[in-house]
């Protein structure tokens, strides 16, 4: 999909882009830049986030930024203009006085062009745009109906209040043959709730159909006033007017409505299709990490290991990839379509990180190859990025097996959802003193608890069994990491 148009002035406009796969809309954070501001080619504008993650976005060319479409905080469309920069080197546009656009068009011939008309802001509609194929030229201004006369000072980024009005017959609906204006999340709701969406009239700016109008089209219209006829054995009832609906409302002072969107949104649709899709297991292993726990100490004095995150993930990570060396087709993932059982040769290892924004799961790449200092670096590098919001879209993708630490918040185990996908996912619980019996007797021991979710359509119980029995064997003799590696 292209990102960028321009016009014969050198007025260049950069649209939202698909920064991941398939992605249809962003929310855009921040902006770097103000109307008037010199860019340069590659630097970073503004920063967005997609279901998937926070991403910066660089300008693609140099100049003077003329125009921000939206402000911050407003989710767009891919493929809708967010920022109009001037590449001809020209300052930010003055708006000009009214009595510079004053001018009928009725005293101009109609073969005389319209001299340009300073471009004012932008309401908060937008130009629908049918995600997959970009913003046309047609679709930032619509040519007015024959007889049809456009007010000079309408500005040439958005349809004309003439033409719109032109195109709706007298109900208010679209009239024949013309295209319903919506974007393409409206289009789709109505077409889930079977609307239509000519019979619809718009209230959205410039004739755009929006949500409510498409929810006002399907809610039920009061009932007219009218008698009851009476049953045969049955006194006749008077007629009574339907009640109208309650209306809903909110304690504000007592509650507050966050919008699901961004990240959150995204990990709520994958988590339910995978609770509903594959069938999972869960089985538990409470095991004595001592020997674990020392050899972490022994390791971050290691001159081999410093400057590296060294901690139990690090060790409980390369146990669970020895596990999976050992028992190969735990690694695997389901084809519906084909209805063939995919066994990876890799692994890309994921590891649930708690951000802000909400959970993600980023995975290392190929993790199966990594000596240990190796695993450490790509460990802190993953952390690191995840917190200040930078991981990548392609960071999340092709994950395998996953790996979620809810030990570090004290909780002791859990039941995890399979990361779409995948075939398997490790919890982690705390790890703290127990009593333990130790060589006959009962000592005080650091002890955690290991549960292991998987995909019954591809792990059976004895092959779930036999992952979750080899790395809690590792953690209680990590000396096998060597011996079993």
């Amino acid at each position: 999909m292209t990102t960028m148009t321009e016009n014969a002035s050198g007025l260049r406009e950069f649209k939202m882009p698909d920064v991941g796969e398939g992605l249809t809309e962003a929310e855009i954070l921040k902006w770097y830049v103000q109307p008037g501001d010199t860019v340069t080619d590659g630097q970073v504008v503004c920063e967005v986030e997609t279901a998937k993650a926070a991403v910066e976005l660089p300008i693609p060319y140099d100049g003077v930024v003329r125009e921000l479409h939206f402000p911050e905080g407003t989710t767009v469309d891919v493929g809708q203009v967010i920022i109009a920069v001037d590449v001809a080197g020209g300052s930010a546009p003055t708006e000009e006085t009214p009595a510079a656009v004053e001018t009928p068009v009725a005293e101009a011939p109609a073969s005389t062009p319209q001299a340009p008309v300073a471009e004012e802001p932008k309401p908060e509609g937008r130009t629908p745009v049918l995600v997959g194929y970009g913003v046309s030229e047609a679709s930032t201004k619509r040519r007015p109906r024959k007889g049809a006369e456009v007010p000079a000072q309408q500005p040439e980024t958005f349809p004309a209040v003439a033409a719109i009005q032109g195109e709706l017959n007298g109900h208010g609906s679209v009239a024949v043959g013309q295209r319903p204006l919506a974007k393409p999340p409206v289009r789709k709701l109505a077409k889930d709730l079977g609307v239509d969406l000519a019979t619809i009239t718009p209230s959205g700016p410039d004739g755009i159909i929006t949500r409510e109008d498409v929810h006002a089209a399907v809610a039920p219209a009061p009932a007219p006033e009218r008698p009851v006829v009476p049953a045969v054995t049955a006194s006749p009832v008077p007629a009574q007017a339907q009640a109208p609906a309650p209306v809903v409302t909110y304690d504000t002072a007592r509650e507050t409505r966050i919008p699901i969107k961004g990240v959150r949104k995204a990990t709520a649709a994958a988590m339910i299709g995978s609770a509903f899709t594959a069938p999972h297991v869960t089985e538990f292993v409470t095991v004595d990490v001592t020997r674990t726990m020392k050899l972490v100490e022994e390791l971050k004095q290691d001159k081999e290991m410093q400057g590296l995150r060294v901690n139990p993930l690090l060790l409980i990570a390369k146990a669970l990839l020895v596990a999976i060396k050992r028992n190969p087709d735990v690694n695997a993932s389901w084809d519906e379509a084909a209805q063939e059982i995919v066994l990876k040769h890799y692994v890309n290892l994921g590891i649930a990180a708690a951000t802000p924004r909400g959970l993600i799961v980023p995975n290392i790449k190929d993790a199966h190859t990594k000596t240990l200092p190796q695993l450490a670096g790509a460990l802190g590098e993953l952390v690191a990025t995840a917190r200040e919001g930078k991981t990548s879209p392609a960071a999340m993708q092709g994950g395998t097996v996953t790996i979620t630490n809810v030990g570090v918040f004290g909780v002791d185990t859990g039941t995890p959802i399979l990361n779409p996908g995948e075939s398997a996912i490790l919890a982690i619980g705390a790890i703290k003193l127990q009593p333990w019996v130790h060589k006959g007797k009962v000592k005080p021991r650091q002890v955690t608890t290991l549960a292991l979710s998987f995909d019954h359509r591809l792990v059976d119980g004895e092959l779930g069994s036999k992952v979750l029995a080899d790395v809690a064997a590792i953690l209680e003799q990590p000396k096998r990491l060597i011996t079993w590696a």
